[in-house]
């Protein structure tokens, strides 16, 4: 591995606001009316929306609402959900509040995709937290999250190299991560494994957000995993997906 990937120049980090689960959420609570006539024009490329548990991450177990946003710059090799890459339905921010205060479930997960690859991704998050959600932000980790805001957790990839998008890691995003945040790689084997260790180690990476391993599904037996991890006595979060347990690859779950 080059010096350049594993030491990539950093900044300040900045603060991130508590993320707690709020006891009621308010969706589409009172604002300006030129904050409404903004929701009602803006739109998003839409793949689904539903409810399940969230079966990753801090959260896992959680019953929330997923926000699955259409389009990706990025075709990982293993990726599980290529049917959100082209195509979806086109809706108004309004429109996509009220399908998600339906469900009446107070955590909110955006997906994708990539959703930040749609501009209009930053005022719909802002708008969930407005609403008094939990809110979470699953990214590749290849587009900037500085922008996000900062009451929303963001859940950053960095994509190991059989992916086959390792050179789109941009490493300046970890300089604007925090606690609230979560770091994800996803291993397909060794090789892999070996790498993020020494990302881990080189970006002190379990010192910026708490670290996540995912083996890649019929491909890396999650035990092996486990073993490699306790071997080496990393602080990392072994997760399998609990939604892929409980359902399969079933979509909308």
């Amino acid at each position: 591995m080059s010096d350049s990937t594993l030491h990539p120049r950093r900044a300040g980090r900045g603060s991130h606001a508590d993320t707690s689960t709020p006891s009621t959420p308010h969706p589409q609570q009172t604002g300006s009316a030129c904050e409404d006539a903004q929701a009602s024009t803006r739109t998003l490329r839409l793949t689904e929306v539903f409810v399940s548990l969230q079966g990753e991450t801090s959260r896992v177990g959680l019953p929330t609402v997923f926000i699955r946003l259409a389009g990706c710059p990025l075709r990982c090799r293993w990726c599980d959900t290529p049917y959100s890459f082209q195509g979806g339905e086109t809706v108004t921010l309004t429109a996509l509040l009220a399908q998600v205060a339906a469900f009446g479930v107070s955590t909110v997960c955006v997906t994708g995709g990539e959703p930040l690859a749609q501009k209009n991704c930053l005022p719909l998050l802002s708008a969930l937290c407005d609403a008094g959600y939990s809110v979470s932000l699953e990214t590749s980790g290849a587009l900037d999250v500085s922008k996000v805001d900062p009451r929303v957790s963001r859940i950053v990839d960095i994509k190991a190299p059989d992916s086959g998008e390792a050179a789109r890691n941009r490493w300046e995003n970890i300089a604007h991560l925090t606690p609230q945040d979560e770091i994800k790689f996803v291993l397909a084997n060794r090789a892999d494994y070996d790498w993020a260790r020494e990302v881990i180690h080189a970006q002190k990476l379990a010192q910026v957000s708490p670290v996540l391993f995912s083996p890649v599904q019929g491909e890396l037996p999650p035990a092996s995993l486990a073993e490699w991890i306790l071997a080496d006595r990393l602080p990392v979060r072994l997760q399998l997906q609990l939604h892929k347990v409980l359902w399969g690859n079933t979509p909308g779950k």
